[in-house]
């Protein structure tokens, strides 16, 4: 048998161009026992609809809705005890000393380790050469070499400049 017209409904029905007509055709249709096997998957959809049409809330339902909102439930007080009044109080001053020991962890861990103290006494400095004129010669190069430093570093910023510049600054 040939069910193009059913098909061209259904079609129609997903494109929501049917009118309520059309749409009482198909669900007479799939509402028999036998359908055929390639419009078999949307008979569940037609039998859902006829279902659920048949559903209606029964006729007392808006009494026994209204009686159950004029039921007046007792309200009890309940009685609360000063440490549970304060429980959110001790919870938020818990919080805080927690957030204030990790500052301080933190900040203790990140400072720099103490500087070492000067000793201003000369009585326990020690000398590191016997010999004097040992410890003038030393003296002397470090000297030497400081100066020798000084120089280049004047060398290489004085050669950079322009002598024109100088001239009118």
């Amino acid at each position: 048998m040939d069910y193009k017209y059913i098909e061209q409904l259904i079609d129609s029905y997903f494109a929501c161009q049917t009118t309520p007509e059309e749409e009482k055709i198909l669900r007479e249709f799939f509402s028999q026992q036998e359908v055929p096997a390639q419009l078999a998957r949307y008979k569940a959809l037609f039998d859902y609809q006829t279902r659920e049409r048949q559903v209606r809330l029964g006729s007392d339902f808006d009494r026994r809705l209204m009686d159950r909102i004029a039921r007046e439930a007792p309200v009890k007080a309940r009685r609360l005890s000063l440490s549970r009044r304060l429980m959110p109080f001790y919870k938020a001053a818990a919080s805080i000393a927690v957030v204030m020991l990790l500052g301080t962890a933190a900040q203790h861990s990140f400072r720099p380790k103490e500087a070492p103290v000067w000793d201003y006494n000369s009585t326990t400095y020690k000398d590191t050469y016997k010999d004097p004129q040992v410890a003038y010669d030393a003296t002397l190069d470090v000297l030497r070499s400081v100066s020798d430093g000084m120089r280049a570093a004047e060398a290489d910023s004085l050669q950079g400049l322009n002598p024109d510049s100088l001239k009118k600054g």
